[in-house]
């Protein structure tokens, strides 16, 4: 349904949304100042309870990939100590041909 353009004619944009249309828009602004506070006194907590649910998120993947950061620092330096030995063992076969 495309949007009509409403400078064609005084009725073009009437004839297009309907009585139908008119009278959900007029119940809408009629019942705003009613809806407005109370989607909103629901929405606050919503709001505020997402709000706490992602800081405990956090904090609790902060606390992961620490862990998993302290995990692959171990992992690095045991593959570092294992290049090591080889190249001392490489070293020592080099120098001592039996």
């Amino acid at each position: 349904m495309a949007l009509p353009n409403i400078f064609e004619g005084p009725g073009a944009l009437l004839e297009e949304v309907g009585a139908p249309g008119i009278f959900l828009g007029l119940g809408a602004l009629l019942l705003a100042p009613v809806l407005i506070p109370i989607v909103a006194g629901v929405g606050k907590p919503v709001a505020k309870a997402a709000i706490k649910g992602s800081i405990a998120l956090y904090e609790k993947s902060k606390g992961a990939f620490a862990e998993l950061g302290e995990v692959v620092e171990d992992l690095v330096a045991e593959a570092k100590a294992e290049i090591a030995d080889r190249k001392e063992k490489d070293i020592l076969t080099a120098a001592n041909p039996d």
